[in-house]
């Protein structure tokens, strides 16, 4: 189906920064074929008003855990550790394959719901959420979290490698699958190098957790007489793209190691502040040229997939920190959820902006809503005005999956009632 969405306000995000207002962009099947003044010459099939909207790239959360939505509420006001030895994991040991499909299925609809568009997940189950990422229409990637445990080494690496060769490039191209080592904590040196080997062998990108806590940094300190960042950087894993979540406690090395190796953190300025975890030094990794990407992390640990809620915080947060009120500026928060993320992913060739010849991944945000009156600088609306219920219109790979806050792929109240069938099922076994 060719698209038309018409005298519509655009944030493209192509690195000009700038609000075109009043313009048009045609979508030809998945791609994005002209921005710009009406063509007679390009057939459409629909037309969507884009008139009072404002048009701007699908959101990329870079780092969740989605299955983790059975656990919202269940477990809150606890420090990182007893939050996770005491309630976390005992839960996560009795959950099904069915518990992971229906708890995905309820956060893809949150997430659609705000905006994203693509997100990276790492969890159990990872076939379950594929599923669900073939029936909602949304891009995502997939991970299987790797947890050391003994006797079990090699099954989990198999796993993850046959995750890959299932389900790598499925849904038309919109699914991809890396290679996920929980954390240097949870995963010895040794076993670490067979992950890497098997990302290298894969040509997959990495997604691991680091230095988290001060807890995590110290313990590397008293293990390997180095932070996290430097031990698995002298283990070699930065020779893969990488993708490490959260990066809340680095020094200057760190952030060199991170700069010249290309990896991405991701910041989850909700999860880190809850837990307690600290706050990322987001404007001094972006001043060193660090790729900072943008995440939500589980729904346990924050209690919502809200994007639009990292953006606002991401740049607030660091304003405080820092002392500094042009820290992270509205424009940094919305790049790190969008083309930075894309880059994270490896996918910016194709998403993270609307351009002509990338994938139309599109989001429209409905302007004429009191709490975004009067409309002036519109940057800054969108990072510290907009909610996520504001998002009118989702559309992915040039497929329209909401309009008029109406999901078109997902039965929203059939999902709703299993999850919370399940969750309570779930704390009973």
């Amino acid at each position: 189906m060719n698209l038309l969405i018409k005298n519509v306000t655009l944030l493209p995000m192509d690195g000009k920064n700038e609000i075109i207002d009043n313009t048009n962009v045609y979508i030809k099947g998945d791609k994005i074929a002209h921005i710009g003044e009406i063509r007679e010459d390009i057939k459409v099939d629909r037309i969507i008003d884009g008139s009072r909207k404002l048009a701007m790239p699908g959101l990329i959360n870079a780092h969740t855990h989605i299955g983790m939505s059975l656990f919202r509420n269940f477990a809150d006001d606890l420090p990182l550790h007893d939050w996770l030895t005491k309630k976390i994991w005992p839960q996560e040991a009795k959950l099904t394959a069915e518990d992971v499909y229906w708890a995905s299925l309820l956060s893809m609809v949150e997430m659609i719901q705000s905006g994203t568009t693509t997100f990276l997940d790492m969890y159990f189950f990872m076939e379950e959420v594929g599923r669900g990422l073939l029936e909602s229409g949304m891009r995502g990637v997939l991970s299987r979290g790797v947890i050391e445990e003994k006797g079990k080494e090699k099954e989990k690496i198999e796993g993850t490698k046959s995750l890959y060769e299932e389900w790598n490039g499925e849904g038309d191209g919109r699914i991809r699958v890396v290679v996920a080592p929980h954390a240097p904590y949870t995963c010895s040196p040794s076993y670490l190098k067979e992950l890497l080997d098997l990302a290298v062998e894969l040509n997959a990108p990495i997604h691991i957790h680091l230095s988290e806590t001060k807890k995590e940094v110290e313990d590397s300190y008293k293990l390997y007489g180095k932070s996290p960042i430097k031990h698995v950087y002298d283990l070699g894993l930065f020779k893969q793209p990488t993708i490490a979540a959260h990066c809340v406690h680095l020094d200057d090395e760190d952030i060199k190691i991170l700069k010249e190796n290309n990896v991405s953190p991701v910041n989850n300025p909700s999860s880190n502040l809850k837990l307690a975890s600290g706050f990322a030094p987001v404007d001094k990794m972006l001043k060193e040229g660090v790729n900072v990407a943008l995440g939500t992390d589980g729904s346990s640990s924050n209690n919502n997939l809200n994007m639009f809620e990292e953006i606002h915080l991401a740049s607030l947060v660091n304003k405080a920190v820092n002392m500094d009120a042009i820290s992270v500026k509205a424009i940094d928060a919305l790049k790190m959820a969008t083309i930075n993320g894309a880059k994270a992913l490896q996918w910016d060739d194709e998403i993270g902006s609307i351009e002509v010849n990338k994938k139309a991944d599109i989001i429209l945000i409905d302007l004429d809503k009191p709490h975004l009156y009067p409309l002036h600088n519109l940057i800054s609306l969108l990072a510290y005005s907009v909610q996520g219920s504001d998002v009118d219109t989702v559309i992915v790979d040039g497929k329209i999956i909401m309009e008029n806050r109406e999901i078109k792929t997902l039965d929203v109240e059939k999902i709703m009632y299993n999850a919370e069938k399940l969750s309570k099922d779930l704390i009973n076994r």
